[in-house]
């Protein structure tokens, strides 16, 4: 019996570290070799669209594909119809994004224009939760969640409907402009603008009352800024998802970009082995080499993998910008493996740290999903999470600002004292109308006035807001001069809701001619 020698992790970094400079040096040697015999040849930023005859597939990727697309395009296409009762003064649809009340609704939650952290935390929030998900699998949010991806499947789904599958669609295509094609083709357009034009329209339902919008787009009483904007999303959906596909994510798409540098080597990613696909023939030719006693791969170059590739992307020739990592090549290849009775996972979500180890002759370790990137992603979405849910459980439904004006700073009035002017807004986020109470801090005995409010005593005012509502007030500050005072002193609009619970504060100062 053999003896199996222990893992020695000292030897196996050797091993990797002398590999990687090896390629390291061979790469160097190459570069100048070319840069020394050729000159260098610029080629072209874009390159013209190829046709794509993408073929179905079935297995576990297509599968939660379509999960994911039923989910996304469900949740898209419905979630403006959901209602979200919040009371007699609010609109009761559950996402609205009102834009003439300047408010966000989201079911329980209600966005003022004020409240511009809650939108900073959510696209920071996003911008972790895609580092993380690129660290633990690449470009798993391209392969599944992208629009680009969702709506680019599902026309698809349409042209296999009308024209057939792969090999179909070449014969149509190869036959030139037949009745059939032009049939075929008529039906898979109008059903792609049709798609189109129904994204669009859903678009514009979460900026209206949906049915409401519904009943006035079917009888052209909506407004025309709803019928230019349903124009130009059906169009770039059409465009986009028809026509350009897998040239957004190569020439226009800036994250695969960003993905690539943002990755490491424990990144799980589609990978086509290397170490055991190659050399890749034929069945016949890798039967004659296993007689021979030679090595042959178990990949007998069938091109599944590239034929059912939605971007046209040879996963054998390793990572390209190109590659959405949607694991359909992954189907395709264990699909055929299992009819030529080969192990699965020729082509499998593997780690380039791994891969590195095979090729040095070293065991495959398990992937290393918990390490110090994905647990800082995830404690910084947590942190995030936490304290955008804190800050919403604990605001206030009532919000005051000041702003002194600039020309003049203050007025020096005939007997002798010095007034300010301010422009104050009062905000009630509350569904009811409230009566609050405005009072100044920072100065004694100061005369404060305002136009269209009732004062209570010389330095308080009364305030009376409708529900959701706000409202602008003028605020006159005037106070004899303090012999001694400072220019500029610190003031306090102080607002208070009725029954003295919540209050808010604005601060500003009080200009004064130097003495």
């Amino acid at each position: 019996m053999a003896d199996t020698a222990a893992p020695n992790p000292s030897r196996d970094a050797d091993l990797l570290e002398a590999r990687r400079a090896e390629e390291t040096h061979a790469h160097e040697t190459h570069a100048d070799e070319t840069h020394a015999d050729e000159t260098l040849i610029e080629g072209p930023l874009y390159a013209k669209r190829r046709q794509l005859y993408v073929q179905k597939v079935d297995g576990t990727f297509r599968r939660i594909k379509w999960a994911v697309l039923v989910l996304t395009l469900g949740v898209y296409y419905l979630l403006p119809f959901v209602r979200w009762d919040r009371g007699p003064n609010a609109p009761d649809q559950a996402v609205l994004i009102d834009f003439p009340a300047r408010r966000f609704y989201f079911f329980f939650i209600e966005i003022w224009p004020q409240e511009i952290v809650y939108l900073t935390g959510l696209l920071i929030l996003a911008s972790f939760i895609l580092f993380l998900m690129n660290a633990v699998a690449g470009r798993v949010w391209c392969g599944y969640l992208c629009p680009q991806t969702v709506w680019t499947d599902l026309f698809l789904a349409v042209e296999r409907f009308f024209e057939g599958d792969r090999r179909e669609r070449i014969k149509l295509y190869n036959g030139g402009w037949t009745k059939e094609r032009v049939a075929r083709s008529t039906g898979k357009h109008v059903t792609w603008l049709m798609i189109a034009w129904w994204t669009g329209g859903a678009w514009v339902l979460y900026f209206a009352d949906a049915p409401t919008l519904v009943w006035e787009l079917a009888t052209l009483q909506a407004p025309a800024v709803a019928y230019v904007w349903i124009g130009i999303l059906t169009f770039t959906t059409y465009t986009l998802a028809g026509f350009m596909r897998e040239q957004v994510c190569t020439y226009m798409c800036p994250w695969p970009r960003i993905q690539a540098a943002l990755t490491d080597e424990h990144a799980l990613n589609v990978t086509y082995k290397v170490d055991r696909g190659e050399p890749r023939g034929s069945m016949k030719k890798n039967k004659a080499l296993i007689e021979k006693g030679e090595k042959a791969g178990d990949c007998i170059d069938c091109n599944q993998c590239v034929a059912v590739c939605p971007t046209g992307v040879d996963i054998r020739d390793g990572m390209q910008l190109g590659c959405v990592q949607c694991g359909l090549c992954i189907d395709a290849c264990d699909g055929v493996m299992e009819k030529i009775g080969r192990p699965k996972g020729l082509i499998a979500y593997d780690s380039e740290y791994n891969l590195e180890r095979r090729e040095a002759g070293l065991p495959e370790e398990k992937p290393k999903i918990v390490r110090a990137r994905t647990i800082l992603y995830a404690v910084l979405i947590v942190g995030i999470s936490l304290f955008m849910i804190y800050h919403l459980a604990v605001r206030a439904t009532l919000d005051v600002s000041a702003l002194h004006d600039r020309n003049p700073v203050y007025v020096l009035l005939s007997d002798g004292s010095i007034r300010n002017a301010y422009t104050v807004r009062v905000a009630n986020k509350a569904l009811e109308e409230r009566t609050f109470t405005l009072s100044l801090e920072g100065l004694d005995a100061a005369t404060v006035e305002s136009v269209g409010t009732t004062n209570l005593d010389p330095d308080t005012l009364e305030v009376v807001i409708g529900p959701a509502r706000t409202r602008e007030l003028r605020v006159l500050v005037t106070q004899t001069p303090v012999a001694g005072a400072p220019e500029s002193r610190d003031v306090a609009f102080v607002l208070t809701a009725p029954d003295g619970a919540e209050t808010a504060v604005a601060r500003d100062h009080f200009i004064q001619p130097a003495r």
